[in-house]
């Protein structure tokens, strides 16, 4: 018989809250969070209701701004930039690692705000936090050579980032930012990450970092954090369509950007044998759902190998653990392991069953569907934001699923029988972040990967986002503006000598590190 699951034991949103009014009243009313502007914690803005993905039981919203205090909090930050810049490098230093020290006395609280905002289970809610920690303390290190004969911007950086890794990706770029120099923004994510971010935000906030949160609408706010004079940079992340007016009101104010958006991650296979290495991989590809920048939704197969690739794939994908990321046998076991839980909403599992329905009708063939019956549920629990996972075999191109990112643990597969035809479904969304090519020979290799439209390509091995010294960029419509990483991600957010050509993809030229 199955064993009735039940919640861990201090795990729940009431313990999460309670700690987080601990932690930072000054930040967390009894109800909702605050903004964070002008230096103070303002109990501005009209907060929205919100749901956990985890259970649908409601959780803090957003506090919406409307535009014109967020414009207040711009120039704000312009008065906090000001300052800021001319203190010395060690002052900041010292601040940035004791935020950072603050942040690691408070990591397993981020990461349950994680796991009830945003849905990850334990373990990639804990790297989440554990990766903008040591990220961050690589930069604190080895900053001098970075800004030596750089100076800060002329006003502070506006971020606007998605919801899947508010610690990791957007904490992180927001301390670097500000070792470097630069008063930082920062407008939550819609979807997710509220309380986290303003936890992040309350420790850095104390130790002096000049740092300013808001919530809002971001059609409402984009006046304010992306085309205010006062700003000095602006650093997106997100989609396409989002992504391409934010690229479109940068370039025509000649804004530093770094825009980095979407792209059809794929996997090619091509006269391959190694397939105990692609087994192994599968599941570590769905960490998340594939809720990732870098995640690989598609394969695109060497016909003559389609019956041995799915010798290797359909066993491992039936490996797969879904759930409640909270739930246990017994209250103080161990946090369950899982690959992943809900996706970021119920109507963006919605949208998924959906597409995978229509793309079906149209023709695609249905490879393996996730039993409901094998995840890890509570009693009665809400699961309207749940997707097991899904393959499919050639699915129609009047479908989302043959030309874009799905955003959850959907496979499409491709059949090719020639080389050319590798390239082009390989090269489907007018560029991505990473690729991998699995073929055996070297030589095959060195050949195809350069006409592969990814910044990254790994051989029969992924490639991820990268930290410290690791570069970052995108090729095509999957990425505007400066590259990052490492230095770049200095460079980028600080002034060089006159004449200086960013490392990117920036309209006038396309420039490798």
């Amino acid at each position: 018989m199955a064993t009735t699951l039940t919640l861990k034991s201090g795990t729940s949103w009431a313990d999460a809250w309670q700690s987080c009014l601990t932690v930072a009243p000054e930040a967390f009313r009894d109800d909702r969070v605050l903004n964070l502007w002008n230096s103070t914690w303002q109990a501005d803005g009209r907060a929205l209701p919100a749901t956990s993905p985890v259970d649908g039981s409601p959780i803090a919203g957003p506090p919406r701004l409307d535009a014109d205090t967020a414009h207040q909090a711009v120039r704000a930050s312009l008065d906090q930039h000001r300052a800021w810049r001319h203190i010395p490098l060690e002052e900041r230093r010292a601040r940035v690692a004791a935020t950072l020290d603050a942040l690691t006395r408070h990591r397993e609280l981020l990461a349950l705000l994680l796991v009830w905002e945003i849905g990850k289970p334990w373990r990639l809610a804990q790297a989440d936090v554990d990766r903008a920690i040591d990220g961050v303390r690589w930069y604190v290190d080895g900053i001098e050579p970075m800004v030596a004969g750089r100076a800060p911007l002329n006003g502070p950086v506006s971020n606007i980032a998605s919801w899947n890794y508010p610690m990791s990706v957007l904490v992180h770029a927001m301390l670097v930012q500000a070792l470097a120099g630069n008063a930082v923004i920062a407008k939550t994510p819609t979807d997710g990450g509220v309380a986290c971010l303003t936890l992040a935000c309350a420790l850095a906030a104390r130790e002096g970092i000049p740092v300013t949160l808001v919530s809002g609408s971001g059609g409402e706010l984009s006046q304010a954090l992306v085309r205010a004079p006062e700003i000095g940079c602006v650093s997106f992340v997100g989609g396409r369509d989002t992504g391409a007016a934010v690229a479109t009101a940068v370039t025509d104010l000649g804004k530093r950007h770094v825009l980095e958006q979407e792209g059809l991650n794929t996997w090619g296979i091509w006269n391959h044998t190694d397939w105990d290495a692609l087994t192994a991989v599968i599941p570590k590809l769905f960490d998340y759902g594939k809720q990732r920048c870098t995640a690989y939704p598609r394969f695109v197969v060497q016909r003559e190998l389609f019956d041995e690739f799915l010798a290797a794939y359909l066993p491992a994908v039936r490996t797969l653990k879904v759930g409640h990321p909270l739930a246990v046998e017994q209250r103080d076991d161990p946090y369950p392991q899982l690959d992943f839980g809900p996706v970021i909403n119920a109507a963006k599992a919605k949208e998924l069953h959906d597409q995978v329905a229509e793309a079906i009708d149209r023709g695609a063939v249905p490879l393996h569907r996730g039993d409901v019956s094998d995840a890890r549920f509570l009693p009665g629990q809400d699961t309207s934001a749940y997707v097991q996972p899904v393959t499919l075999l050639n699915p129609p191109p009047s479908s989302p699923l043959h030309h874009a990112e799905p955003f959850g643990p959907v496979d499409t597969i491709v059949l090719v029988d020639t080389e050319a035809e590798l390239l082009a479904a390989m090269n489907a969304s007018n560029g991505a972040l990473v690729a991998t090519l699995s073929t055996d020979d070297p030589a095959t290799y060195e050949r195809l990967a350069p006409q592969i439209r990814a910044f990254k390509v790994g051989h029969g091995k992924p490639r991820s986002r990268g930290d410290r010294d690791e570069l970052f960029g995108g090729f095509g419509a999957s990425w505007r503006g400066a590259f990052v990483g490492g230095e770049l991600l200095v460079r980028a957010v600080t002034q060089g000598p006159a004449g200086e050509r960013l490392p990117g993809n920036f309209p006038e030229y396309q420039l490798l590190p």
